[in-house]
């Protein structure tokens, strides 16, 4: 028997099939499976196309369940979007159940087998949420680039927008950061630069981060800026208060070797406070799609979730 996992990203799909015992027998990708991003019916075609490679040469008949993890998955709660996801499901030749979940959850179980704790996500957005019996139950931040998600990408890329608008408006001698900013939105006055600005994408502003990453050790601008979002996301955490239960780190910016999460990692050490860092978000949704079907003790649940997150069974 099988079961499917998959992380339906904004700009990524991506599906794993295993075994109940924890083997990874098939993987596919795709592209935007998310439904908040654009068509629904365009999405949910991605999520069919990385299913088709997943069980490329296996039995879809063998397939016992599937979890879904994505932000946004209230989406699914609208009849007309449901309906693309489940005919994709459907067409794949799969009859069994579909359960979706939340980014959250499949990011926390990407990093412990444990039901209960709390997760902090900084990627292109930032959200910190306490999650109890894989299920989330309540989240801080998380509120989008317009009104929160501070100490995200985009964030990230905001602010250093803002230091290099500023150091225009000025006249002043452009620092290492506001000459790599603006030489990204290849715009050389200040009237270019702001039209170029407003124009640019959500993802394009929280792709900025990087830059600001790479002159973390010669731009003073660059290394407050990543200071300030390591002390904002530590805040956005500290919005739940005390939680039984690991602490689990994952988004890009969290989980790569960056220095957003050395300085995170740092404070962390500084209060004594322990972290696991998340794994494949599509290991861990099979895992919680096998937890779903075979309900284990929490002794074989961690030996399975050894094998199938953390010890990458194939």
């Amino acid at each position: 028997m099988l079961v499917l996992g998959a992380d339906c990203g904004g700009s990524t799909t991506r599906v794993v099939a295993a075994t109940l015992d924890g083997r990874v027998v098939g993987t596919g990708r795709a592209g935007p499976g998310n439904p908040t991003g654009g068509d629904p019916a365009l999405a949910a075609a991605e999520l069919g196309k990385a299913i088709s490679l997943a069980l490329d040469g296996l039995e879809p008949a063998l397939v016992r369940g599937g979890v879904v993890g994505m932000a946004g998955y209230n989406r699914l709660a609208d009849p007309s979007v449901r309906a693309a996801y489940d005919a994709e499901w459907a067409a794949a030749g799969l009859g069994c159940p579909l359960w979706t979940y939340g980014d959250a959850p499949v990011a926390f179980a990407a990093g412990t087998p444990d039901p209960s704790g709390r997760v902090l996500i900084a990627g292109t957005g930032a959200v910190a949420a306490e999650i109890r019996s894989h299920v989330e139950f309540r989240a801080a931040d998380g509120l989008g680039w317009l009104i929160g998600d501070e100490g995200s990408g985009y964030w990230i890329g905001r602010e250093a927008i803002r230091h290099t608008a500023r150091t225009l408006n000025a006249g002043s001698e452009l620092s290492p950061l506001a000459d790599r900013v603006r030489g990204r939105f290849n715009a050389f006055t200040r009237e270019d630069f702001l039209t170029a600005v407003y124009t640019a994408s959500r993802a394009e502003i929280a792709a900025l981060a990087p830059a600001v990453f790479d002159l973390v050790g010669s731009a003073p601008p660059a290394a407050a800026i990543v200071e300030e979002a390591a002390q904002r996301l530590l805040a956005t955490l500290a919005e739940l208060g005390e939680v039984p239960g690991p602490l689990v780190l994952a988004g890009g910016l969290l989980t790569s070797d960056t220095p957003l999460r050395a300085a995170v990692s740092h404070r962390l050490a500084r209060v004594a406070e322990p972290s696991v860092t998340a794994l494949d978000a599509a290991r861990a949704a099979a895992w919680l799609a096998a937890v779903e079907l075979t309900t284990p003790d929490p002794v074989a649940a961690a030996e399975l979730h050894h094998r199938l997150v953390t010890g990458g069974g194939e």
